[in-house]
């Protein structure tokens, strides 16, 4: 009962905060729907960048890993700060500049209305077909297995995610629905602090009973358990036999998993959307690289545990390691902190979920509803189509969600297997756009298609010997050299150079270029006194 009352207590405050906070807003405008009204400060979209980013997937999937295959996965972490650097000095300012709600929107003002819908389709449908039901199902594991949901309602397990599933689907469809881009950032804002602060806690509690009140001496054990998972630097094979097993072999580092990791922080819409409707360009800036920090500490919370779940359980979970997580939870966090560190869950979950949904929603009816279907549309009329959108979308994503489960190598893993198969193609057009003038519509068209069919046939097909973050770096090659050979047959006709449309005011803030130099430092670092341990 007190798990239960501390979890509605602290989910009532979130929602009537947020609630409270959207009391003046406009929420029938573009703008004001989608955008969160231009009016998103640094603390709030760091806040929010960070809990749409880490759900429950990560809490599951990273920990799961970490348990048994130790830190090597911290790398899709720290190096998102430096791509979150790369977002704040030069993509951002960019994006507002030309006063975008959607990433699509540039590549129509680069290229051409087609290259725009055909991405925006893209963006949709790796939102709905990955993220989404992987989302709800971690969530659903993750609550199910520490309020034994299936226990309580003396139903079988399945049945006990299934209902989870729906819950949870609801709620966060709820949120998107009737609050918009601001209901999302402010509940996600307070939810993310409150994940960082639940989320330490539980290596901490941990580390203190391990230690016999001592938290260092719990470290030192820790650690005299295992030395070798504390190592960040994987000597896996990344070409040849074993090389598809392999979890995150240190070399992929240089090659696919940095545009990956520049796709994802720079220009996927499901994160930089907040970023979008910030209210200037000093806070944008304040918020991509307020994330940067946050994403330096969060593997405390998304891979440390994972570890310390080695020490407490040994080998017995390394055929189901995203069972880990939540059995450490109930293992170490008292009874009465067991609602509250539920709560935040829900708000991760929340999160991720509802900002998918309402960038989902975004982008089909800016990019495609009001381009083909009805061009004349009020705003009003728009925003009730994204809310349709939204709710479509939502049932969708419950219906396939239970069927997630037994991913072989992990959840995360899975997760980031699917996410290539849209993330690179789209990546290299985006990339292409800024950085190589000579490639045109057709060029940028041709590579996307390619791309598409690269890494399926690849690495689902042909099953070659090689990571698949590595067939991620020669794909992105490959594209860019099919673009510029069509580019070179059918050239581009139209001149592009971006403008500032005065939505926002463009000054730079002060500590960027300090900040940056400072993350980028720090990530050198981590592998420097990392790599050698163990």
């Amino acid at each position: 009962m007190l798990q239960f009352l501390s979890f509605l207590a602290f989910t009532t405050f979130v929602a009537a905060f947020a609630t409270w906070q959207l009391r003046k807003d406009k929420l029938n405008t573009e703008d004001g729907y989608f955008l969160g009204g231009r009016s998103l400060t640094g603390v709030v979209i760091a806040g929010s960048m960070l809990l749409t980013n880490i759900s429950t997937e990560h809490l599951i999937g990273m920990n799961g890993s970490a348990y048994r295959n130790g830190a090597i996965i911290i790398a899709w972490e720290v190096t998102s700060a430096l791509a979150l650097v790369a977002a704040a000095v030069y993509f951002v300012p960019r994006y507002l500049k030309m006063g975008l709600t959607t990433i699509p929107e540039f590549l129509e003002k680069r290229f051409d209305g087609i290259t725009r819908t055909l991405i925006a389709f893209l963006v949709i449908v790796s939102l709905v077909t990955t993220l989404l039901p992987i989302v709800l199902y971690t969530g659903a594991l993750n609550i199910e297995s520490i309020f034994e949901i299936s226990t309580l309602l003396d139903v079988s397990k399945q049945q006990g995610l299934v209902l989870t599933v729906l819950i949870v689907g609801v709620i966060g469809a709820i949120y998107a629905i009737f609050g918009g881009l601001k209901m999302v950032a402010y509940t996600d804002t307070i939810n993310g602090f409150g994940l960082l602060i639940a989320g330490l806690a539980i290596p901490l509690i941990a580390l203190y009973n391990i230690g016999d009140g001592s938290i260092m001496e719990g470290m030192g054990k820790v650690f005299a358990k295992a030395p070798e998972k504390f190592n960040v630097i994987s000597n896996e094979s990344s070409v040849g036999p074993g090389a598809r097993d392999a979890i995150l072999p240190f070399s992929v580092l240089f090659t696919g998993l940095i545009i990956n990791q520049l796709y994802f922080w720079t220009m996927h819409q499901h994160i930089i959307q907040r970023v979008l409707g910030a209210v200037s360009l000093k806070e944008a800036q304040k918020g991509l690289l307020f994330t940067g920090v946050l994403k330096i500490l969060i593997p405390l919370v998304i891979v440390f545990p994972g570890i310390i779940g080695f020490y407490y359980f040994g080998e017995t979970y390394y055929d189901n390691p995203d069972v880990v997580y939540p059995n450490l939870v109930k293992k170490v966090l008292p009874i009465g902190l067991t609602g509250i560190f539920v709560a935040v869950l829900l708000g991760a979950i929340l999160s991720t979920f509802n900002s998918a949904l309402n960038s989902a929603a975004t982008v089909f009816s800016i990019d495609i509803y009001k381009r083909y279907i009805q061009k004349n549309a009020t705003e009003k009329r728009t925003v009730r189509i994204g809310k349709m959108v939204s709710a479509v979308l939502a049932v969708f994503a419950i219906s396939v969600a239970p069927f997630v489960a037994n991913a072989p190598d992990g959840l995360y893993q899975l997760l980031q297997q699917l996410n290539g198969i849209f993330f690179i193609p789209i990546a290299t057009v985006i990339l292409a756009g800024f950085f190589f003038p000579k490639v045109s519509a057709v060029g940028a068209k041709a590579g996307l298609v390619f791309g598409l069919l690269f890494y399926i046939i690849m690495d689902y097909v042909i099953k070659v010997d090689l990571h698949f973050v590595h067939i991620w770096g020669i794909e992105f090659i490959l594209n860019l050299i099919v673009m510029h050979v069509v580019s070179a047959m059918s050239p581009r006709k139209n001149n592009f150079t971006i403008t500032d449309v005065g939505v926002v005011e463009m000054v730079q803030w002060k500590y960027t270029k300090a900040l940056s130099w400072a993350l980028v430092i720090v990530t050198v670092l981590i592998y420097i006194l990392l790599g050698t341990v163990g």
